[in-house]
């Protein structure tokens, strides 16, 4: 069994409120070195809070989380990770080869060119775009650019919020390649959702987070038994209802 020391993303007894309305209460889970780990909810049911307490954008009432047995608050820690939000709007001032240049000297790592247009390639981004302006991307675009970024830095553990917004069906399929490959490196993945098929189709352990509890830890396909879901879109209504 790992021990935290090896744990990539680890998260214990987790409260949070705002005012009188308790929005995250005793949230507890472990994501396993070398897996894909899906998180679905609604929203409003404490989804995007946990997530800013995982990067340290927001603090926790009580409870702590750890990458890779050092805790979040500490600088270091982060070295190891790698963050894309949902609204992901790179600078619109640099080329897009210059915003992968940027992100990479944050990791210390140098800027290859033959390998970013290769993996631009594998996400559906046109190769020649890196010669762009941000400027002149799609929504869509600006989305790829962010993962590719992502996928270059190369970090132990990729922290995605809803990575298939703004991906058109060919661009999916392309990513969840891409993070299927990701992992057969040793590489971990934590996302969120809410294309239920996708955690279905890729996760290896999901949770289900419901009204700032998780009701849920487990395989998908351990979820569907339990629900008796003929797919994960139904066994998740039947958890959040029962």
């Amino acid at each position: 069994m790992a021990t935290t020391n090896t744990i990539p993303l680890h998260i214990k007894s987790v409260y949070k409120s705002f005012k009188d309305k308790k929005v995250l209460n005793d949230v507890s889970l472990d994501v396993n070195e070398g897996e894909i780990y899906g998180l679905i909810g609604l929203n409003g049911v404490g989804k995007t809070t946990l997530i800013k307490i995982i990067i340290n954008l927001l603090s926790q009432d009580a409870g702590e989380v750890e990458f890779f047995g050092i805790n979040s608050k500490v600088t270091e820690s982060r070295k190891n990770i790698n963050y894309l939000p949902e609204k992901f709007y790179p600078s619109q001032f640099l080329k897009g080869k210059e915003f992968l240049e940027l992100a990479l000297s944050y990791y210390g790592k140098p800027f290859d060119m033959k390998k970013a247009e290769d993996k631009a390639a594998a996400l559906g981004l046109d190769p020649a775009a890196l010669q762009n302006t941000i400027t002149k991307y799609s929504k869509g675009m600006g989305q790829k650019l962010g993962l590719l970024s992502m996928f270059l830095c190369e970090t132990p553990l990729l922290i995605l919020d809803e990575p298939m917004s703004g991906l058109d069906p060919s661009a999916r399929i392309q990513l969840k390649d891409l993070l299927n490959d990701y992992k057969k490196q040793g590489k971990t993945v934590f996302f969120t959702s809410h294309i239920l098929s996708d955690i279905e189709e890729i996760c290896d352990n999901m949770a289900v987070i419901n009204n700032g509890q998780i009701i849920f830890k487990g395989q998908p396909k351990d979820f569907l038994n339990k629900y008796n879901g003929k797919n994960l879109e139904r066994a998740f209504l039947e958890s959040i209802s029962s």
